[in-house]
């Protein structure tokens, strides 16, 4: 019999991609963002980074999160540091 719930099997394998962007030209760039954004966030994500200049996209393994709208809300957080300044959610 396996531990896991209906949301657990269902999101075991599935991913979110949630993006920011950078609104002001004295932010960090997109490379330094990226290790900040993935050093403030919950060490147990797996997580894929993708950055391109002025845009980084982190592909997030849900297992574990909590779901998408936690893994949004955590996002959005970590982009309120003082050290994203300039880095906003992708709308």
């Amino acid at each position: 019999m396996s531990s896991l719930t209906e949301t657990d099997r269902a999101t075991s394998h599935a991913y979110v991609d949630v993006a920011a962007v950078r609104r002001s030209p004295s932010a960090p760039c997109a490379e330094t963002t990226v290790i900040r954004l993935l050093g403030l966030l919950p060490s147990h994500w797996s997580c894929v980074p993708e950055v391109q200049p002025g845009r980084v996209r982190l592909r997030v393994l849900l297992a574990g999160t909590g779901g998408v709208t936690a893994v949004r809300r955590a996002v959005s957080a970590v982009l309120d540091d003082p050290a994203l300044r300039g880095w906003h959610p992708e709308e």
